[in-house]
């Protein structure tokens, strides 16, 4: 019997490894195999990084992404304010190779929905940024969060795309709702990135990075 509780003729013991998990596994053995990352597990969700803030800032960078290892991330973002009110966008950039990607390049398509019974379509294939959501307020409760996917980015031969949901409640309290998709149509590495607001600082938020495994 190996290691791993494999059942069967020593010979035919294999190398238990990522796709390669045979035989029977004990609990402590299923254990130590996850430990290792040796276990075949699909989509698990492993934390990069946090960052939580209570003072004002002017945009939040990741920049250690681990892309080569993941090829979905998943970012959460949670009670992100506005230092000041009616700010109109909140924003994503994107590091490729160590070097913020500004230029007016970005493509983002999405739906806007108010609880006034209010939906508008927005799209533009001019952007400097991806859209995150709109509208932020700086009043008690008029905060924002949703989540972000991210596909590609270290990939060097493929464009970044992204697809995101939101809910803000903006500065007249109403809620809005946000969910579409963006894209980087440039193939090359991206290693990290950024959020922010379109003016002004954040006073406070939340903010998770996810890798995907063997996705």
């Amino acid at each position: 019997m190996s290691k791993y509780g494999y059942v069967g003729k020593e010979s035919d013991i294999p190398q238990q490894a990522f796709k390669a998990n045979a035989g029977v596994l004990s609990v402590n053995d299923h254990i130590a195999l996850s430990q290792e990352n040796k276990l075949t597990q699909y989509g698990q969700l492993e934390l990069i990084e946090t960052q939580t803030h209570s003072t004002d800032v002017a945009s939040i960078d990741f920049t250690s992404i681990q892309e080569s290892t993941y090829n979905v991330h998943f970012l959460t973002f949670d009670d992100f304010q506005t230092a000041s009110d009616n700010v109109q966008e909140f924003q994503i950039q994107l590091y490729e190779n160590g070097v913020l990607e500004t230029a007016s390049v970005y493509q983002s398509a999405f739906q806007r929905g108010r609880t006034d019974g209010t939906f508008t379509e927005y799209r533009s294939t001019g952007l400097g940024y991806m859209y995150i959501n709109q509208n932020g307020g700086n009043a008690t409760n008029e905060k924002s969060c949703g989540y972000v996917y991210f596909y590609n980015l270290g990939d060097s031969s493929k464009y970044s795309f992204a697809t995101q949901q939101t809910i803000v409640t903006q500065l007249d309290s109403v809620q809005n709702i946000t969910f579409g998709s963006s894209v980087l149509p440039q193939a090359s590495t991206v290693d990290g990135i950024r959020i922010k607001p379109s003016s002004g600082n954040y006073s406070s938020f939340k903010a998770s990075l996810y890798g995907i495994r063997y996705s």
